[in-house]
């Protein structure tokens, strides 16, 4: 259903149908990190190795993680519609908070299955607490002052793509978790990995927050739609013209290779680590238009989708210890090894899933189907009881 009415209705069916539609999506690209027998080979955008569908298996994914920072900056600004500033926060410190917990204590051990703690990854939950924790102080800022500053880190930070800092430098971990991705070595037995950098994608969160203001009762359904499908349409020419030029925006240029269809691929393989001009201008320009579509759909047919959608924390966590499990399974039945010669350190092996106990790429679409069949009654049940009670801790979640 469409909602016009935010003031009064302030879940968007738009919004939570489009994070619906990201999320199976994501289940693929984590379904292929653990199933694939390539997982753990090569990189599936690796044009001198990969094939077209493993290639557009995982480019597909990139639009998952635009897509959850943007959202979760346009439903922030949304939120102002029923907290004032004090309230909303106070919610964004503490939620950001919660998230950096869970990303030590919970997700960690949904990658892994072990307490070890030889590396932790500083990857999505990490990244979206540390955000809502600046944002929670940049929110007592105007409107178009945030949205200004997160135009400017967005458009700007490949400027600094060349300045390198040595792991020996005093200033190599803060600008590796402000602006590049890497290993920080803290003992030889304990190390970080760091997979998104926090200024980019705070760059993101802080323009998903300015373009809330487009759900204000100020701006009509119509002229809203329109203003997503324009500025997603200037964001996919911009991509084009920049990534054609091949000066600016993005660290890898494309290349002419030996086939037209692999320079296509070459011309949209932009750089997701750290995220590029070039690869939020190519995902982010899509979601708009999306987004102006769906505000438009009404139809029963996407509900399954609208209710992921509104449980996203639940999903995001749930469905990695899903994977990891029935893969741990289907590894120990594939190898013959029992779960007592499984080595769960980071060094040996990846949750103790290694190269030999992977399959095929239809196997893994397969295995992604199933998860997803499995998760949508289970996000049905806990959005049913989260909405009964929701001043309880389960909001968190």
């Amino acid at each position: 259903m469409t909602e016009n009415n935010t003031s009064q209705n302030f879940r968007v069916s738009s919004i939570d149908m489009a994070r619906g539609i990201i999320m199976v999506i994501m289940a693929l690209d984590h379904a292929r990190d653990y199933f694939h027998a390539d997982a753990f080979v090569f990189d599936p955008t690796n044009l001198e190795k990969t094939h077209t569908a493993l290639f557009f298996t995982r480019w597909i994914t990139h639009f998952c993680m635009p897509t959850f920072v943007l959202l979760s900056g346009v439903a922030t600004r949304i939120s102002l519609l029923r907290k004032s500033k004090k309230e909303l926060s106070w919610y964004l410190f503490t939620r950001g908070i919660w998230m950096i917990v869970l990303e030590f204590t919970v997700l960690r051990f949904g990658f892994f299955f072990n307490f070890y703690f030889d590396v932790t990854i500083l990857s999505v939950l990490w990244l979206f607490g540390m955000c809502l924790i600046i944002l929670s102080a940049l929110i007592y800022l105007p409107n178009k002052v945030l949205l200004s500053m997160g135009l400017i880190i967005v458009v700007g930070h490949n400027l600094l793509d060349d300045i390198a800092v040595e792991p020996t430098n005093l200033w190599f971990a803060p600008w590796t978790i402000l602006m590049r991705v890497g290993f920080l070595a803290v003992t030889p037995g304990i190390a970080f990995v760091v997979s998104y950098p926090i200024i980019p994608w705070l760059g993101v969160m802080l323009v998903g927050y300015g373009i809330g203001s487009w759900y204000s009762e100020q701006v009509d359904a119509l002229t809203r739609q329109k203003l997503f499908l324009k500025t997603g349409v200037v964001c996919l020419i911009a991509f084009v013209v920049l990534r054609f030029i091949n000066v600016y925006g993005d660290p890898g240029p494309w290349s002419t290779l030996e086939t037209r269809w692999f320079t296509f691929l070459s011309f949209i393989n932009t750089t997701k680590y750290p995220v590029s001009l070039l690869f939020l201008l190519m995902t982010i320009g899509p979601l708009l238009i999306l987004l102006s579509i769906l505000e438009k759909i009404n139809t029963k047919v996407l509900q399954p989708l609208r209710t992921i959608g509104r449980v996203p924390l639940f999903y995001f966590i749930l469905h990695f210890y899903l994977i990891h499990a029935i893969a741990l399974i289907s590894f120990m039945i594939k190898t013959g090894k029992p779960f007592s010669e499984i080595d769960l350190h980071f060094a040996k092996s990846f949750g103790g899933i290694t190269p030999e106990g992977g399959h095929s790429l239809a196997v893994v679409y397969l295995f992604w189907i199933t998860i997803v069949l499995i998760m949508y009654p289970l996000c049905k049940v806990y959005d049913r009881i989260k909405s009964q009670h929701p001043g309880s801790f389960l909001r968190f979640l």
